[in-house]
């Protein structure tokens, strides 16, 4: 006889807790790997770790935890302790993961080179929750010897990650129609040859379960936004490059299959684009696309990722909702999974999985890769970089607490960081493994009243001895400057021939080709905002032109003008009348415009209190007041640092067409309030190495979740 561990009635899950199955609506967090210091393939997280976690995330009202492939051996070890004597124990929903080579070559998903280690990797995964596998072989990075069998608490398995589009379209479209198949458990109707893919993975994993361990569990196949089901016009498809589509109802179960099938998505408010054009009289297009794949299963629906970063970069926006891919505060993230999870409920979905329990700094995005040094990710947090910081636990530099809290308490500082000491200001420094912090001390200042200039220079290849702009001097060629200039209109400054994005993404927004603007000069006196660019609805409302926008819409096209610039202008990251004058040039039949993206100004300064001990916390804040003392911190990025492990900073972007890099001793900074030339001192710059202290610490968002989710 086969045992059941869950199952699925209509589109309901259920899971056998001991007693019978019962109805089981999925609270989760997904989990990775890593931790500072260590890349995810080096599975460096160890027991004791794994055991507290369990418990935070099971105190914050979770009921399963997902992970996306086989871990360390410690991760089972604690897993089966933890719930062992647990009357309410934690479930698994396990994942296996996509070998990252295979998944971006040339191959189909149905070729040998594809398949097979694919199928090695599940029956491996199935081996590895019942305790009986050892991993030492060619394709692994590691050797453990899993022991522990804890099958009895995984409720189902998730096969495959987000796939490429380019793999299921190589796979579905390059090779003649596979007849359908007929499994032991699996078959197919109607099905596309990656749906059939899938069909045989499944059933021979299924297969080897049933046969080896006498056991069955829910099954599902990952599947996001980018090869969902839904229909889309062929414009909409051309214009947003979607390309492919995995349809789970093609794959059904056999009467040998006792238990059943889930639909698996990864869905964001921010991600893709064309969620704007499902329902253009509803705000919350989120909602509106999980009830379009609710509605569009027989089985149960799964959101099994959905989050937000607390980044202080931003990669992208959702228009409606405001649940921004970063630039969002822990108060405000938690505030987002709960009106996430709720719509998820508001569905009809059988519930979701928050992405992610913890922060990952080994990991990059699309609009920072080309900034940093790849290889060096994980022993710094880059606060730039979206996501990094999806996580419900965060890891802060300092190991018990960070060096310097922002709030204006001078109380960290000595006189060993005082870099500079003048009449009327002092200026000290230090920094970790996040942030650069400058403290100024000034007994007459005046935040609403007062401004306050600090010149940094960091490359000799360029920089200006005057801001022209600013109406400031120096007495050495500055790359960037800090101004603070009252709560809502501090920034940092960057001197243009250093600025990132106009070198290395000019053709992205401008209309103009690269190399046919009149390059910056190196000793330029015109210092300009640190923009980063993204992607959001903006964007392709350029790249498309009115009619087909009004196709897509489903309104007149002379209506489409209008409704652009209203919803432009409902956005405070660009002035109306700058708005106006990039709509008025678009000329949809000048391909120079098809590529266009947005921007924002990310060099903006934040006041507030950035201390996580504060009622009044804000992990957005950037700079505080006290009395008579102005506290600052900057993450390294935007002061165009690439690895500050190394103190690699960008080499001249001009000479070398892309992002080079050269590693620097020391910096020069100085202070002043604009009256008189500033003068600049030197700045030691000791390395930072490979293995960098840090604390944990839950953020806001985990409590805020917390008391809602304990409270269904």
């Amino acid at each position: 006889a086969v045992e059941v561990v869950s199952t699925v009635s209509g589109e309901t899950l259920y899971v056998d807790k001991g007693e019978g199955l019962e109805e089981f609506v999925v609270k989760g967090v997904n989990m990775g790997t890593d931790k500072p210091g260590y890349f995810s393939t080096e599975l460096a997280i160890e027991k004791e770790e794994y055991l507290k976690w369990f418990k935070q995330i099971q105190d914050m009202g979770a009921n399963a935890i997902r992970v996306y492939e086989v871990g360390p051996d410690a991760f089972y070890d604690a897993f089966y302790e933890y719930n062992e004597n647990n009357p309410e124990p934690l479930y698994l929903i396990h994942g296996v993961w996509v070998d990252d080579y295979l998944a971006n070559s040339s191959h189909s998903a149905l070729e040998e080179e594809f398949f097979e280690p694919f199928l090695k990797d599940c029956k491996a995964m199935i081996d590895v929750v019942h305790g009986r596998h050892k991993e030492n072989n060619e394709r692994s990075l590691f050797a453990e010897t899993y022991k522990k069998d804890v099958s009895k608490w995984v409720c189902g398995y998730i096969f495959g990650a987000d796939w490429e589009s380019t793999l299921v379209a190589y796979t579905d479209k390059s090779f003649e129609q596979l007849p359908e198949y007929e499994g032991t458990y699996l078959r197919t109707e109607g099905a596309s040859n990656f749906e059939i893919f899938l069909a045989q993975i499944g059933d021979l994993t299924i297969d080897y379960e049933t046969k080896k361990y006498g056991e069955q569990r829910n099954i599902a196949f990952s599947n996001s936004a980018s090869t969902d089901p839904l229909e889309y016009s062929e414009e909409l498809k051309h214009y947003f490059e979607k390309s492919a589509a995995i349809d789970v109802e093609h794959i059904k179960q056999t009467k040998d299959f006792k238990a059943g099938q889930f639909a698996s998505y990864h869905v964001y408010p921010f991600y893709p684009d064309y969620y704007s054009y499902l329902d253009v009289h509803d705000e919350n297009t989120y909602l509106q696309y999980l009830k379009a794949l609710e509605n569009h299963h027989k089985i149960p629906v799964v959101i099994s990722e959905f989050g937000v970063p607390t980044s202080r970069g931003r990669a992208s926006i959702e228009e409606g909702s405001g649940r921004n891919q970063g630039a969002m505060n822990e108060k405000q993230q938690g505030e987002a999974l709960i009106s996430m999870y709720k719509d998820i409920m508001n569905a009809g979905c059988n519930g979701g999985m928050v992405f992610n329990w913890q922060d990952q700094w080994f990991k990059r995005s699309w609009n920072t890769m080309a900034s940093v040094n790849l290889k060096s990710t994980p022993y710094w947090s880059d606060y730039q970089t979206t996501d990094q910081f999806f996580g419900l636990l965060a890891f802060d530099p300092g190991e018990k607490e960070s060096i310097c809290y922002v709030d204006g308490n001078v109380s960290e500082w000595g006189p060993e960081d005082v870099v500079q000491k003048q009449r009327d200001f002092e200026l000290s420094m230090k920094y970790d493994e996040k942030f650069l912090y400058f403290m100024v001390q000034d007994e007459d200042f005046d935040l609403a009243t007062k401004r306050l200039y600090i010149p940094i220079d960091t490359t000799y290849k360029s920089g200006a001895r005057v801001a022209k702009n600013l109406d400031i001097n120096m007495d050495r060629a500055a790359d960037f400057v800090i101004e603070i200039n009252g709560k809502d209109n501090s920034r940092v400054w960057v001197q243009e021939y250093y600025d990132l994005v106009g070198a290395l993404f000019y053709d992205e927004i401008s209309p103009q080709n690269f190399f046919s603007k009149e390059f910056p000069k190196k000793n330029s006196s015109t210092f300009t905002s640190i923009e980063m660019i993204n992607k959001n609805r903006l964007y392709y409302e350029q790249y498309v032109d009115d009619e087909l926008k009004a196709s897509l819409l489903g309104v007149a096209a002379e209506e489409v003008g209008n409704q652009m610039l209203n919803e432009a202008s409902s956005t405070d990251d660009t002035s109306r009348e700058d708005r106006q004058i990039l709509f008025s040039e678009y000329n949809p039949k000048n391909p120079l415009h098809y590529s266009l993206m947005s921007h924002y100004e990310t060099g903006k300064l934040k006041y507030g209190n950035a201390n996580p001990n504060a009622k009044n916390f804000d992990s957005m804040a950037d700079f505080c007041v006290g009395e008579g003392v102005v506290e600052i911190k900057i993450p390294w990025q935007l002061l165009n640092f690439a690895d500050p492990c190394n103190m690699y900073i960008h080499d001249d972007y001009y000479e070398h067409l892309g992002v080079e890099y050269l590693q620097i001793e020391s910096m020069y900074v100085g202070v002043g309030d604009g009256q008189r030339v500033i003068k600049m001192e030197s700045f030691g710059l000791d390395l930072l190495g490979k293995n960098p202290k840090y604390h944990e610490r839950l953020k806001n968002s985990y409590y805020i979740l917390k008391d809602y989710w304990t409270s269904l």
